[in-house]
């Protein structure tokens, strides 16, 4: 178990309990998974940069990327159905741990003139989304190897019912919210 797991388990579960009245342990709200999305719009003039993306984003995750393709074409985009378009990874359990706690201790006090993640980032059912725009600022990435420095949208889905209690749980959990 990793170690933000065992804090999650031992620290927030019962603070969540206490904050909510939960009158039984399943009902406390947790991360079912997390969606890291790279969308790479210069991918229609180069289909190579889809691999370096693949391959970075890989590296982050310590799971392989999907590659996702165009659903349909258009034409003013020059875009055709099936053409690669971007890359992505959904995590789960330990691994999902592992990247929040990067996350959270590591990337975020990275970033220049950070202070700190905006509260309003949440979709209303308690899930949170939000989009770092250099990828570069985990440090898996070598700046050095890297040919475009690119964006990435990152998405926690919560078991959560509410934003209040999905903001709780996060910011149980270390994320720096703005205040």
């Amino acid at each position: 178990m990793s170690g933000i797991e065992e804090f999650y388990r031992k620290e927030c579960v019962p603070q969540l309990i206490e904050e909510f009245k939960y009158k039984n342990t399943m009902q406390v709200p947790r991360i079912e998974k997390i969606v890291l999305n790279m969308g790479l719009g210069e991918a229609v003039q180069n289909p190579k940069v889809v691999d370096a993306a693949s391959q970075e984003l890989t590296m982050l995750a310590g799971q392989k990327a999907v590659i996702t393709r165009a659903k349909k074409s258009i034409a003013s985009f020059k875009l055709r159905a099936g053409m690669p378009i971007g890359c992505r990874v959904t995590l789960r359990k330990e691994r999902m741990y592992d990247f929040l706690s990067k996350l959270v201790h590591i990337a975020l006090p990275r970033v220049r003139d950070f202070r700190g993640v905006s509260p309003a980032m949440f979709d209303g059912r308690g899930n949170f989304s939000m989009g770092i725009k250099e990828h570069i600022i985990f440090p898996e990435i070598d700046y050095d190897k890297v040919e475009k420095v690119r964006g990435l949208n990152i998405s926690i889905r919560t078991t959560a019912k509410t934003d209040e209690e999905g903001r709780f749980l996060l910011k149980l959990l270390g994320m720096p919210f703005r205040t």
